[in-house]
C-alpha cells in the first residue's frame, strides 16, 4: 500500500500550441502575432488615438465624435460622448450592397432541434417590419418600449435589434419557456409606454 501524499497532480496541463494555417492567418482580421504587437504597442503609445481610430474606422457615425475620451468626472469616464450612432445600422445597413448581406446573421435551434439561419439581409428586412409595426401603433423615438421575449425566433432575432434601430428605450422580459409552453395572455404582452408625445417621427427602415 502506498503512503499518502499531499502532493497535487494536475492532469489538465496542455503545453502544446498549435498554429493556424496559413490561409487562415492571412485573411484573419489581425494577420499574426506580429500584426497583434503592433497593435498591442499602438495602444501603450496612445490609448485615446487607438481607440479613436478604430471607433471611426470601425463604426458609422450620424454625428462624428469630437472628444474621444472625458475624464472630467473620473471616475465616471465617458466615451466618444458628443457623438451618435445607431446601433441596428452598424450591425445590419452596413452591410447591404456588399458580400456579408448574404452571410448568416443568426443561428436559431428550436426546443425540437430544427436550426435556422437568417442572413444579414433577412434580418434587416425583419427588424425594419417589426419598427414600423411599433410605429403605426404610436410609438415614438424616445418611448419605452416592454418586450416580453419567449424562446422563439422571432423574438431573440427581430426584437434586441429593434428599439436600437428607432432610438427607444427598451427592456426586454425574457422567458426560459418556449412558445409552446407560454401562456397566451403573456404571449401578448407587448407594451409600450402610455407617453405619447405629439407631432413626433421616427425614420424606420
Amino acid at each position: 500500500m502506498s503512503e499518502p501524499s499531499s502532493a497535487i497532480e494536475s492532469l489538465l496541463v496542455e503545453n502544446r500550441v498549435f498554429p493556424p494555417a496559413d490561409a487562415v492567418v492571412k485573411g484573419a482580421r489581425i494577420s499574426g502575432m506580429a500584426a497583434y504587437h503592433a497593435l498591442c504597442a499602438e495602444a501603450e503609445h496612445d490609448f485615446e488615438g487607438f481607440w479613436a481610430r478604430l471607433a471611426r474606422e470601425n463604426l458609422i457615425w450620424s454625428k462624428p465624435f469630437t472628444r474621444t475620451l472625458d475624464e472630467s468626472a473620473a471616475p465616471f469616464y465617458k466615451w466618444f460622448d458628443d457623438g451618435e450612432l445607431n446601433a441596428s445600422a452598424n450591425c445590419l445597413d452596413r452591410h447591404m450592397g456588399t458580400p456579408a448581406e448574404h452571410k448568416t446573421a443568426v443561428i436559431f435551434e428550436a426546443d425540437d432541434g430544427t436550426v435556422t439561419r437568417t442572413s444579414y439581409r433577412e434580418l434587416l428586412t425583419r427588424v425594419s417590419q417589426f419598427a414600423n409595426a411599433l410605429k403605426a401603433h404610436g410609438v415614438c423615438k424616445g418611448d419605452r418600449v416592454l418586450l416580453y421575449m419567449p424562446m422563439t425566433l422571432a423574438a431573440r432575432r427581430e426584437g434586441t435589434s429593434v428599439t436600437a434601430r428607432s432610438q427607444r428605450a427598451r427592456a426586454w422580459t425574457f422567458s426560459q419557456l418556449s412558445s409552446a409552453r407560454a401562456s397566451a395572455p403573456a404571449r401578448k404582452t407587448v407594451r409600450a409606454s402610455s407617453r405619447w408625445p405629439a407631432g413626433c417621427s421616427a425614420r424606420i427602415g
